[in-house]
């Protein structure tokens, strides 16, 4: 397998554990998936940082509820924009909201962390 397409398959799985609800419930879990300069621009319309983001899902989130999940909608796809830049995007589905998803994860001695998201919500009519 090329180089490429573990970058891009580690993002993926990264990408797979930020929505699991156990790690979205333990804020170590989370912190060690997310860049320390994270930043997000959340389907809400709202700008989220690391901190704001540690703060928050943990307590948003009850891991033992199997109905508080995004459900992923669509493929992923990720591609390498640099040796250690990767960019994926895919579409969720959470509570009947419907959201386009980009983030970028990026390689650091930690291993991949997301460094940005953007989730847009979207008409499932019109899309």
């Amino acid at each position: 397998m090329s180089e490429h397409d573990a970058a891009v398959r580690a993002a993926i799985e990264g990408e797979l554990r930020l929505l699991d609800p156990r790690v979205r419930g333990s804020a170590e879990l989370l912190g060690a998936l997310l860049h320390p300069d994270f930043h997000e621009f959340g389907s809400s319309g709202r700008r989220w940082d690391r901190a704001s983001t540690l703060a928050r899902l943990p307590v948003d989130t009850d891991p033992s509820d199997p109905t508080d999940r995004y459900v992923v909608t669509s493929e992923i796809q990720g591609v390498r924009l640099a040796p250690d830049v990767v960019h994926l995007t895919f579409d969720t589905e959470y509570d009947g909201v419907h959201a386009h998803r980009s983030s970028l994860w990026l390689r650091t001695d930690d291993g991949w962390q997301m460094y940005f998201h953007q989730g847009t919500p979207f008409d499932t009519q019109e899309a």
